[in-house]
């Protein structure tokens, strides 16, 4: 049995979709991130850094991994699944999750900031990590112009942990109109049950989700 401690986020989904494909058993514990229950000493015993998502592994020992990339790592080779054996698709996984924990996700966090959060419109610092994002997503356009998904062939760790964060280009404000290889991979990955179920999870009662789906300018697909 696997503990998660987790949100309503996209690192936090990529643990929760991870789960729901490879069938695992896990107890999902939310974490009320505006109430700072990650900063709890119970919660920094778990992860000193203050951050979810967190498994704990209650089969090997309470066996405790943070850190979202490392997390998929630790599943892929417990379960066998989404993580392949063969060197060069293993590496290209790798290369492409590294590339989603190293850009996407940063590039896109740091996008929401200015563009949603942050009280002051400062457009240089909206304009600079809106037009990251998109000079990214036209990195995994071409790549899917010769790749059904991201490793080639084969399904992998790398597409979810893209997915779960690309699929919210809208509420970082950032188009991917002209890119039809990422909005065929998107839409690809939208049909599977797995993935449904596990941006479910944690529910909470207003997501960034929500207020995008609410707003009729600003569509999450």
């Amino acid at each position: 049995m696997i503990d998660v401690y987790s949100s309503a986020t996209p690192n936090g989904y990529k643990v929760t979709v991870m789960l729901e494909e490879i069938g695992a058993d896990y107890t999902l514990h939310p974490v009320n991130l505006s109430a700072g229950e990650q900063k709890t000493p119970e919660f920094l015993a778990m992860n000193p850094n203050g951050r979810i998502p967190v498994i704990v592994d209650r089969g090997n020992n309470d066996f405790t991994v943070f850190e979202s990339g490392a997390i998929m790592i630790y599943l892929g080779e417990k379960f066998g699944q989404l993580y392949p054996e063969d060197p060069e698709t293993r590496s290209l996984t790798l290369q492409w999750l590294m590339f989603q924990m190293g850009g996407i996700g940063p590039m896109m966090g740091q996008a929401n900031v200015f563009y949603r959060y942050f009280p002051e419109k400062i457009q240089p610092a909206i304009d600079r990590y809106q037009n990251e994002c998109r000079r990214l997503f036209e990195v995994l356009d071409t790549r899917l112009s010769a790749a059904t998904y991201l490793a080639g062939k084969t399904y992998t760790m790398a597409d979810i942990a893209n997915w779960c964060w690309v699929r919210t280009h809208n509420w970082s404000g950032v188009s991917v109109d002209g890119l039809p290889n990422l909005q065929r991979w998107l839409d690809n990955l939208y049909e599977r049950p797995a993935c449904q179920r596990g941006i479910k999870q944690p529910e909470r009662s207003r997501t960034p989700d929500d207020i995008v789906k609410g707003a009729q300018s600003i569509v999450v697909r």
